[in-house]
């Protein structure tokens, strides 16, 4: 995903987080905050230590990109979100990880509610 699409910085990362806008599942939180102006979404993406070592942590990472990028033409154009991998999604294959979050994404509205994931 190119850099206009990303939060990287840590100031706009506690902007999202102080909106206190959140939806969870067993895997995954999404943060999210409502950006009027913006062309295109923006997400950042935190999988945390209790997860595993670096590169542990970067395979997940990975997984969360590629199954964003997948749903990027489906998800709402105007708005920062952000990901937070809970502990058990290190356990999830490439499929289980999209399904969930799929799921968590039409849990915060970000993914229309009627998408099906036979469309891919």
């Amino acid at each position: 995903m190119r850099k206009s699409y990303r939060v990287k910085k840590e100031a706009e990362f506690q902007k999202v987080f102080e909106t206190r806008n959140s939806v969870a599942n067993r895997q995954f939180v999404i943060y999210t905050m409502d950006k009027k102006d913006q062309p295109h979404f923006r997400v950042g993406i935190s999988v945390g230590k209790k997860i595993g070592n670096a590169v542990h942590r970067n395979w997940v990472k990975r997984r969360i990109r590629q199954t964003l990028l997948e749903l990027k033409p489906d998800l709402k154009q105007d708005v920062d979100f952000l990901v937070i991998a809970r502990p058990r999604a290190d356990q999830l294959s490439m499929e289980e990880t999209k399904h969930h979050l799929i799921h968590v994404l039409k849990l915060a509205k970000l993914l229309d509610s009627n998408y099906s994931e036979e469309k891919q």
